[in-house]
């Protein structure tokens, strides 16, 4: 059996004292060398970089450093003065061309009158435009205008075609570009490849609706032109291609054209999130899809969010009690309701139906929305309800009227509070996250969601208040016992895709007996022990320190467990690759990487970047965080004085609080998480209980009891 070859490494300065400024490395030759040996290197982080790369060309036999520069070998990212001191022990480097000499060798390659020289040149702007060194010394050699006239020309189309866009939105991402700079005749030859086409190239459509976003999301001087040449009608068959990617950046560009449309377009982008063609491929071709990425869940969130943020205008709308419509809502209340139940002519007053109707003007009854939130918006979901269900409707408000009157439900009473809960649930009229990803399949199965999700909860209102047999004085109960309902609904995995599943578990799963086991639980589990007497209160914190300890090698040991994260991109959006982070056995070292295969748990040495618990100086979370553009519950992010601060974006509040628990743990700090103060009373409670079995129904006295006088004598009589 012959044996494996080990390559040839040649060792170099590796007897130079050891600190903190000295990083073990790997250097790899220029590509056009016959050497192929890497070069162990040491890397001295407070030598200026210039010399640094004289001493490798010297290593090299290469008489012109100037002219080279170093990056990493797998990312093509340029080491720079000020990101050299991110380099870690272990890393693989490679000397190569200058970023300015590249931009140059690229922007005249470019210029040439041969093809292939072109698409070679294509291809290696392609792979180097990611990295923002480089992306300067491109824009600063007017590489942008030339890939402008490209475009415009149009004489490049496939590959080529693929690489200018790609190229272009790479440039855009950096954050280096001047957006007003770009060309209407630009604009419209972008907008003319999302066209879809049998002869159009998959990438094309994909990188050019990218290229779109980005504009929109960055220019507002830019924006007309866009929104004039791409419309949701012309976007929509996009959402029918079997490409994953082309769906996901189709539906990213339609949320950006809505986001930034400025208030003359609102009424066209209005009927088009409303839009039943849209809405049904949405849902057909995207929400029912077997897999669905992080980032396409954030997208169609977005798009729900805006949907829902429609009804903000009419949600903080005072009634019109003078408007013919209103007149026409509020008279079929009463029409719906009771007209249609007797045959003989009914002969009562209008006031006495609305007071039936639980109105408190029963007189005047759009007084009862003056209200605001809800506004109008209560009243035309109270309309929707009794003409679209009439049925159901006036089946509510009569069940309600064959109850006695201690325990009549106000309907128009609560359909008010219910709507206003509702759009509180839903985050009516807040702008969407950045990093949230939950939307709910159901409100995308039907027309006139939030009216249809009304009508469902108003239901359950009335039977959740027939079940507790409340009364107006538990008004506020039942709408609390309903909002966790309704919460429990929508939170349940799987999550319901029709209102009919949604209806379903509220009846089987949701149910009001369900929910108070949920509050007996919950208040059993927060019990400790509700004497007050003083020696339960000392034997309490006898027991704390040995829970806090609990509590606290359980956190350690969810990091030695490690979390799956996603992977941010530039722009502060999450993406679908993932990155894996861990603690060591030890608790002195975090290691983390990019992983590939997220079925299994990496091994720590497959984690090829770590950081010293010793060298965190501290932690930030929520806004305070620099690694994500909006305001994230879940963020937080680990400061380190000798290397750059690690950012987390958490899937839950449940690793958020375990990770940032741990991380505090890590830095001799008490865990602050509110997670943490549950877990200390459900644990304390328990032991409590335990250990105060033997009291049961024992009266434990607030303070001890008298010690008894002396006896007058000790001359005691014991029998043998």
């Amino acid at each position: 059996m012959s044996r494996a070859v080990m390559p040839q490494v040649t060792f170099v300065d590796l007897n130079q004292k050891s600190n903190l400024n000295i990083i073990r490395l790997a250097i790899h030759p220029p590509e056009h060398l016959t050497q192929s040996t890497p070069t162990l290197y040491c890397l001295d982080v407070t030598k200026p970089l210039p010399d640094t790369v004289r001493d490798i060309a010297a290593l090299f036999n290469i008489q012109n450093p100037t002219e080279y520069g170093i990056q990493y070998k797998d990312s093509k990212r340029y080491i720079t003065e000020k990101t050299k001191e991110t380099v870690n022990n272990g890393d693989i480097l490679k000397l190569t061309v200058s970023p300015d000499k590249a931009a140059k060798e690229i922007y005249v390659g470019l210029k040439s009158e041969s093809p292939e020289t072109i698409r070679q040149m294509l291809e290696k702007l392609a792979s180097s435009s990611g990295d923002v060194t480089f992306a300067a010394e491109f824009i600063s050699q007017n590489g942008v205008d030339l890939l402008v006239k490209m475009i415009e020309i149009g004489n490049e189309n496939g590959r080529p075609l693929v690489c200018i866009l790609s190229a272009f939105y790479d440039l855009m991402e950096n954050n280096l570009l001047d957006y007003d700079t770009l060309t209407p005749k630009f604009i419209k030859r972008v907008a003319m490849f999302t066209s879809r086409s049998e002869k159009t190239d998959a990438e094309v459509i994909k990188t050019a609706l990218s290229v779109l976003e980005i504009i929109i999301l960055n220019s507002v001087t830019q924006y007309n032109l866009v929104a004039n040449e791409v419309t949701f009608s012309t976007l929509c068959p996009h959402l029918d291609s079997k490409v994953t990617i082309i769906q996901l950046n189709c539906l990213a560009l339609m949320n950006a054209l809505c986001m930034k449309a400025p208030p003359e377009k609102h009424e066209r982008f209005e009927a088009s999130l409303t839009s039943k063609e849209i809405r049904t491929v949405i849902n057909e071709k995207v929400v029912r899809a077997p897999a669905i990425g992080t980032e396409m869940s954030h997208h169609l969130y977005v798009f729900q969010q805006l949907t829902f943020n429609l009804l903000d205008k009419r949600m903080k709308a005072k009634v019109d009690l003078n408007n013919e419509r209103v007149q026409e809502m509020i008279l079929d209340l009463r029409k719906n309701a009771f007209e249609a139940t007797s045959e003989s002519k009914r002969q009562v007053l209008f006031a006495d139906d609305y007071k039936k109707l639980g109105f408190a003007n029963p007189q005047n009854p759009g007084m009862d929305f003056a209200e605001v939130p809800p506004g109008l918006l209560a009243l035309e979901c109270m309309s929707y309800f009794s003409n679209s269900h009439t049925e159901n409707y006036a089946q509510v408000v009569h069940e309600n009227l064959s109850r006695g009157t201690e325990h009549q439900c106000p309907f128009a009473k609560s359909s008010i509070a219910l709507t206003k809960t509702l759009c509180e649930i839903l985050s009516v009229g807040e702008l969407p996250m950045e990093t949230k990803q939950e939307y709910h399949p159901m409100f995308f199965s039907t027309d006139k969601a939030f009216e249809e999700f009304f009508c469902w909860c108003i239901k359950l209102f009335n039977k959740t208040w027939k079940e507790m047999r409340a009364t107006l004085e538990d008004f506020k109960k039942v709408m609390s016992v309903v909002k966790e309902q309704i919460d429990l609904s929508l939170g349940s995995d799987p999550k319901p895709t029709t209102m009919d599943q949604f209806w379903n578990a509220l009846q089987t799963r949701y149910t009001y007996t369900h929910i108070v086991k949920l509050r007996q639980q919950a208040r059993w589990n927060k019990e400790e022990g509700n004497s007050q007497a003083r020696p339960v209160l000392e034997l309490r914190e006898q027991i704390k320190p040995e829970i806090q300890e609990l509590i606290k090698q359980q956190r350690l040991n969810y990091l030695v467990a490690g979390t799956r994260f996603n992977r941010l991109r530039q722009a502060g959006k999450l993406s679908d690759r993932f990155w894996y982070c861990r603690l060591s056995p030890n608790y002195k070292t975090l290691h983390y990487g990019d992983i590939q295969d997220t079925s299994s748990t990496p091994t720590i040495e497959s984690l090829t970047d770590k950081i010293s618990v010793s060298d965190i100086d501290d932690m930030r979370t929520g806004k305070e965080c620099t690694h994500v553009k909006s305001k994230s519950s879940l963020a937080f992010q680990i400061v380190s004085g000798n290397q750059p601060s690690l950012g987390f974006v958490a899937s839950s509040q449940e690793v958020f609080d375990m990770w940032t628990d741990g991380i505090n743990i890590l830095l001799n700090k008490d865990p602050v998480s509110k997670q943490a103060s549950t877990d200390l009373d459900t644990l304390l409670g328990m032991e409590m209980k335990i250990r105060l079995l033997d009291t049961a129904n024992i009266p434990i006295p607030a303070e001890p009891p008298d010690i008894p006088p002396p006896p007058p004598d000790y001359n005691f009589y014991y029998e043998s």
